[in-house]
């Protein structure tokens, strides 16, 4: 499954969800509704702002 990561351009619109941290670590959890996130078409895929880090996302639909 393709993943995405903060910083990068969404190219399909949907909802993401989150997939870990870009440096590999574990905690904070992102809040509740920082774990799925609907992204547009040119929309910037965001970092998790609760914990002041870079993401992976995953599309689900």
């Amino acid at each position: 499954m393709q993943r995405y990561k903060t910083g990068e351009q969404c190219t399909k619109t949907g909802k993401y969800s989150f997939d870990g941290y870009l440096d590999g670590s574990l905690y904070p959890q992102p809040t509740t509704n920082e774990k799925i996130i609907p992204l547009s078409v040119g929309e910037t895929f965001p970092p998790v702002r609760s914990a002041n880090k870079g993401a992976w996302w995953k599309f689900i639909g």
